[in-house]
């Protein structure tokens, strides 16, 4: 296991998550606002108002990214805080909060990577209809020539798009994310088209505004763990994670074959499926090259070969290790993930998110032991050191998450963060982890191979 001499190891954020101040700096409504104050959508009334307060203390938090030894930091713009209404003039203050950041971060050394919507889209395009408004991709290509205009001289790599599976499906099919829509599945498809045309649109704005820099997307890395190495399994996993099924909008190939191919692959179409309807003239907005491809992965079934060769789910174990949040622990995932994505797309790949939730406090001696999650990121990081040393092209690392935050429907019950937060006062306590995965950049994964028993 060797990770390549100038592999980025950073941790990863989103805007509605840690900001707050969704009232200061001529902020306007989000979606994740109007949500929030929807009764009993978020676990006990939580919402994001004021979070980790990042907006007033993110030079604290970059102090805290120098002190982990993070030479990236993934975070997302939150589009009302640029275009109050999402669209028209760009909101000076708004920007210039973003600028503050970029510059806090580039004195300390630390690269930003940053995604242009993570969830937070302005109330008032909602109120027009959302993702399904055929307007909303150009105005999203605005809205990036706004941002792209004000940061392109110093952050040379973008995302587009995070999770677009789950902000469709989550937020306007199964209404348990925001806005809470529980639309049919045909204006889904609608809004999956959108969302696509969007991608073009952004890439081609920051292209023009920001020449050389690296554009990808990172959706939920639907990843698929083949039960055996028999080439049976390992078929019938691919075909888990690469098809499409009727009435699904997780699969990765809906959201990256028209990008990547400017079509839908034929291994896709000969299935029944329920893609988006793209014409020609859609293709040619969306099919924009991309530079990386980002994969926030947890988990993942496992999957066997089962009658006549059709992939078939195995049953989870009453002995599988589960996460606070009770995910399932498959460190495999980052491995299968990462090397079935390349075999397909032929990307570049970065970690974008990957992490767990787990039973954290602040300790009588003042300190915060988290054992499971060095454990957990362990475990993944060395097989995606496996992936690297099988010739993957994984570029990049970003732990999820810097700070315990806002965990959207699940307000702060769940805490991701390698820093504590206490969510009353807003004082930050680096974990135990945070520690060991400062050794673990320090020596670029070298620390990795040591016998964990011996881990402090």
């Amino acid at each position: 296991m060797s990770f390549p001499s100038d592999f980025v190891w950073g941790a990863a954020t989103s805007s509605y998550q840690i900001e707050g101040a969704v009232h200061e700096g001529g902020r306007g409504d989000s979606i994740w606002d109007l949500f929030c104050r929807t009764p009993g959508a978020i676990y006990k009334g939580h919402n994001g108002f004021v979070a980790c307060d990042h907006y007033h203390r993110y030079a604290e938090d970059a102090d805290l990214l120098t002190g982990l030894g993070a030479q990236a930091y993934r975070f997302s713009i939150a589009w009302p805080r640029i275009q109050p209404t999402g669209v028209g003039p760009a909101n000076q203050a708004g920007l210039d909060f973003y600028d503050r950041l970029v510059d806090a971060l580039l004195a300390r050394g630390i690269d930003p990577y940053v995604t242009l919507y993570h969830w937070d889209l302005p109330t008032a395009l909602h109120y027009e209809g959302g993702w399904a408004n055929p307007d909303i991709p150009q105005q999203f290509g605005e809205y990036t020539t706004h941002v792209a205009k004000k940061l392109g001289d110093r952050v040379k790599n973008w995302m587009t798009h995070n999770e677009p599976q789950c902000s469709i499906y989550l937020g306007c099919g199964a209404g348990v994310h925001a806005p809470g829509w529980k639309r049919p599945f045909e204006e889904l498809r609608v809004m999956a088209r959108n969302v696509l045309l969007s991608h073009g649109y952004s890439t081609l704005a920051l292209k023009a505004e920001i020449p050389g820099c690296k554009v990808g997307m990172a959706p939920v890395g639907q990843t698929c763990i083949p039960a055996s190495r028999s080439a049976e399994d390992i078929a019938a996993a691919k075909h888990q994670m690469l098809g499409i099924r009727p009435d699904s909008l997780w699969e990765m190939p809906l959201w990256l074959d028209p990008i990547v191919f400017g079509e839908y692959r034929e291994d896709v179409l000969r299935d029944p499926v329920a893609v988006p309807h793209l014409s020609e003239a859609d293709l040619k907005v969306i099919h924009q090259p991309m530079d990386f491809l980002g994969l926030n992965i947890y988990s993942a079934p496992i999957i066997k070969a089962g009658e006549g060769g059709k992939p078939a789910t195995l049953d989870d174990s009453i002995d599988d290790p589960l996460t606070a949040f009770r995910w399932l622990v498959r460190p495999e995932s980052l491995y299968w993930g990462p090397k079935i994505s390349h075999e397909r797309y032929g990307l570049p790949i970065y970690i974008t998110e990957n992490g767990l939730s787990n039973v954290d406090w602040v300790g009588l001696d003042g300190k915060v032991q988290d054992p499971q999650r060095i454990d957990f990121t362990r475990r993944y990081l060395t097989e995606l050191g496996r992936a690297v040393d099988d010739g993957v092209p994984v570029e990049g690392y970003f732990h999820w998450s810097l700070l315990d935050n806002f965990e959207w429907a699940e307000g702060y019950k769940e805490r991701f963060g390698l820093i504590h937060v206490d969510f009353t006062t807003g004082t930050r306590t680096p974990k135990q982890s945070y520690h060991w995965y400062r050794e673990v950049i320090a020596s670029n994964g070298e620390s990795l191979r040591a016998d964990p028993s011996t881990v402090v």
